[in-house]
């Protein structure tokens, strides 16, 4: 089977005679020919091959009518109801039909949450690699971001007790975890938040006391995601304990017992939140709430800490999808709107802002595979690999998440007057994008995270410029003058942030030293996708944003100099083109002045 001919002209839908055409009809799959790109370089080509088809039937979907489900979702959010009909201490959570249809695409129709861990979904034999697994969370999101959540906790859960907990455990809980079946489909949450320390676990005051086979669980937690899910992961201080993480342990609790009555907790309340409105974040009472321990009780943060990394990959992944729904919206804007007798497309100051749209959401894209392919290849055994991904996790974190604020931003922008209107996509995807940088650790702790740990402590730098130097040695059609560029940059960005890493003092400069490897990662990356793509099929426009990401994203910008020169405006003209672009033409730009 022919992989599907891009077209973005035929993409976008007629819509002839609107202030502004929207998006409605896109197939966001179809629209978006770097995605299918970066699946063949990173995908065996029997698994892209078995995928797109479904992804096809995805990107429809989520230019249509889940597109619709998630704007409905959002205006109805979902009701706490504390009593059953009868006046029953029965509580539950009552969602609008469209997220409950929203749910059977991501759940039943594609199993998103569990691709990576159950073999035979959409008729593969075997398990997922995660990079197939986060194309389909790339454009389902593209959608409804708010759900993301509840299946990549669900996957997270499924993962932790396939690793770490007993034989009865999984063959009470895991199969429900994985299930397509919606009549059978258990719906995993995660609860470690609590008031007093936020993102400093070590303070968490959880109390276990152990009764038999079972432990009961007394406090609060403050930030619950997914708070009605039918299986939760959450830590807790056995008593006796001491303090700090070491002595916090993991715990499964079922929303129900055995019996079929509520286990002993309660929502207190659901969050009245600026973004993801579909989904039921809450705060918990734990009131004697029966749990089960998961794997050792002083490895409890150890443990969750592998469900908080994967989590971090999927809101890289899920920013990301965010980004690319802005882009896709302010191209479409661009290119059919006319104004004072000319495309918005056209217009300098209009393409500026179109570029500044592009460069981090293609970044997004890059980093988020190549953070994919390493946990594929760390989980497959190798300890390079393993090392790679502990400093790209949290850089794709810390700075993906950012930049999407200001992508959507962007982008309802150029939709003018209306993008400011609920109606259209825009406003909900600015509102839904600020989470990503809060949940899993807020910025701050994520770029500490990345330096402190990734690079001082485990020394995962090493890794990443070994990565970086081998995909510009594999990128031989690259001009050489250009490689020898961005082996200097890396050399340079590693440098700095093992500077920045050898100092507490030097705290305050970890966030720059993480936006460093970023960029400079992305740089490289993009040298090699260009190099490999232009082997495939004779485009290496994708080598232009490495150019861009160099003169606009590491080096230092003069205010007083003139950017836009001939050079630049080539470049944009190319990357916001449909034409392929050989590897020559594309060389003298690299460099031209």
């Amino acid at each position: 089977m022919q992989p599907f001919k891009h077209d973005h002209k035929a993409a976008i839908p007629d819509q002839p005679g609107l202030l502004a055409p929207d998006t409605i009809g896109m197939n966001f799959y179809r629209a978006d020919p770097a995605l299918t790109d970066l699946l063949r370089l990173h995908l065996p080509e029997a698994t892209f091959r078995h995928i797109e088809p479904h992804l096809d039937r995805l990107g429809a979907m989520a230019g249509g009518p889940l597109d619709e489900c998630a704007r409905l979702s959002d205006r109805h959010t979902p009701i706490l109801h504390q009593r059953d009909k009868f006046g029953g201490d029965n509580q539950w959570v009552e969602y609008h039909p469209a997220y409950r249809e929203l749910e059977r695409a991501a759940f039943g129709e594609f199993g998103i949450h569990a691709m990576s861990i159950r073999k035979g979904v959409l008729g593969w034999p075997d398990k997922y690699p995660v990079v197939a697994k986060h194309a389909f969370t790339f454009l389902f999101n593209q959608a409804e971001f708010g759900l993301g959540c509840p299946i990549n906790v669900t996957d997270g859960c499924a993962k932790l007790l396939a690793n770490f907990g007993s034989e009865e455990l999984k063959a009470r809980y895991l199969d429900g975890l994985t299930q397509t079946d919606m009549s059978k489909l258990t719906q995993g949450g995660q609860f470690m938040t609590e008031k007093e320390g936020g993102s400093d676990v070590g303070t968490l005051t959880t109390r276990a006391v152990q009764e038999g086979d079972h432990w009961r669980l007394y406090g609060e937690k403050w930030f619950c995601s997914n708070a009605d899910a039918e299986v939760v992961m959450l830590l807790a201080r056995p008593e006796g304990a001491g303090p700090g993480t070491r002595g916090v342990g993991l715990f499964l609790m079922p929303r129900r017992l055995d019996d079929g009555s509520q286990n002993n907790y309660r929502i207190v309340r659901l969050k009245d939140k600026l973004g993801t409105r579909s989904m039921a974040s809450g705060e918990i009472k734990l009131e004697g709430a029966i749990a089960y321990a998961v794997g050792k009780l002083d490895r409890g943060f150890v443990q969750m800490a592998e469900m908080v990394n994967s989590s971090r990959l999927s809101n890289g992944v899920k920013s990301t999808a965010l980004m690319r729904r802005a882009h896709h919206d302010a191209m479409t804007v661009a290119k059919n709107r006319v104004v004072f007798g000319q495309r918005i497309v056209d217009l300098p100051l209009a393409q500026r802002q179109l570029m500044k749209i592009m460069l981090p959401t293609e970044q997004g894209l890059s980093l988020s595979f190549l953070t994919a392919d390493a946990l594929d290849r760390a989980e497959a055994g190798s300890q390079d690999a393993a090392a790679l991904l502990r400093i790209l996790t949290p850089t794709l974190k810390f700075r993906a998440t950012r930049d999407a604020r200001k992508v959507c931003g962007d982008a309802l922008e150029m939709r003018g007057g209306i993008g400011y209107v609920e109606e259209f996509a825009t406003a909900r995807l600015l509102r839904d994008a600020h989470l990503g940088s809060i949940w899993e650790g807020t910025g701050n702790i994520v770029a500490i995270d990345a330096l402190r740990r990734a690079v001082g402590r485990h020394g995962a730098d090493n890794a990443l410029a070994a990565d970086l130097h081998a995909r510009l040695n594999e990128s031989a059609n690259v001009p050489a003058a250009w490689r020898n560029r961005l082996r200097d940059l890396t050399d340079r960005a590693v440098g700095f942030a093992r500077e920045v890493a050898s100092r507490m003092d030097n705290e305050g400069d970890a966030r720059r030293a993480t936006s460093l490897l970023y960029h400079v990662a992305s740089a490289v990356a993009f040298a090699w996708e260009g190099s490999r793509i232009h082997d495939m099929r004779g485009d290496a426009r994708r080598l232009l944003l490495s150019r861009l990401v160099v003169d606009h994203r590491i080096s230092a910008s003069d205010p007083f100099r003139l950017t836009e020169n001939s050079a630049q405006r080539t470049i944009t003209a190319h990357l916001l083109g449909d034409r392929d672009v050989g590897m020559a033409e594309v060389g003298e730009l690299l460099t031209a002045a």
